[in-house]
């Protein structure tokens, strides 16, 4: 595992990693489609068979992260069908006494997200994270996701960090590569966003189940 004594700045990503990514697979896979079966008076299925493909399509793009692209595509209200099923918005395990324990180490600590302003404006009054982080950044700031080497140089302008003294936890394995490929030394996946998942097997980073093993580090 990591020497976080060999940190001094941890970029956290939010859905997946801080927060159970149950809530937008259920979003996206399940309420979005049935909506839109309403709407278009289709089975869920037949809905579910028109989407996905357009979903699959927008992976990794900064389009697949913006509500405002699929409000206008879809002609759904997204942001209002989010705010539905809020109550769905959970943590992961541990995660409040790993960042309880940042926040006294006095490292600089930043939330580094692809959601849009209006996800994570939503989670983070569902959360009552902010306080935790020196800084919240989305990527639609930028213009790029995480998943394109371009996002880490905006990110090290805007939020200087020594690449070989900074720590991603994410549980993206593009954004991870990304961040590698950028010069990020030091990467770590969770390896069970979605708590009703199974845990995603991984040889290529060091992979934790729930931040107790990070806390350990401390």
């Amino acid at each position: 595992m990591i020497n976080m004594t060999l940190c001094d700045t941890i970029l956290l990503d939010m859905d997946g990693t801080l927060l159970d990514l149950n809530f937008d697979n259920h979003f996206w896979l399940e309420f979005v489609p049935l909506r839109y079966a309403q709407k278009h008076g289709l089975s869920l299925e037949q809905a579910q068979q028109q989407l996905q493909p357009r979903f699959k399509a927008m992976e990794g793009k900064l389009e697949w992260y913006c509500l405002d692209y699929w409000t206008q595509v879809l002609q759904l209200d997204i942001v209002g069908l989010k705010t539905e099923i809020a109550g769905l918005i959970a943590l992961l395990p541990h995660v409040l006494e790993f960042l309880t324990a940042l926040k006294a180490s006095q490292r600089k600590v930043l939330l580094v997200t692809n959601a849009h302003r209006a996800s994570l404006q939503l989670k983070m009054e569902k959360t009552c994270l902010q306080p935790f982080f020196d800084a919240i950044v989305c990527a639609h700031d930028f213009g790029m996701a995480k998943e394109q080497h371009g996002f880490w140089q905006a990110l090290q302008t805007a939020h200087p960090f020594d690449k070989q003294r900074t720590l991603l936890v994410d549980d993206s394995l593009p954004v991870l590569k990304s961040a590698r490929q950028f010069g990020i030394t030091h990467c770590v996946m969770v390896s069970q966003p979605d708590s009703q998942k199974p845990i995603k097997e991984t040889s290529d980073y060091p992979a934790i189940v729930d931040f107790r093993q990070l806390i350990a580090c401390l």
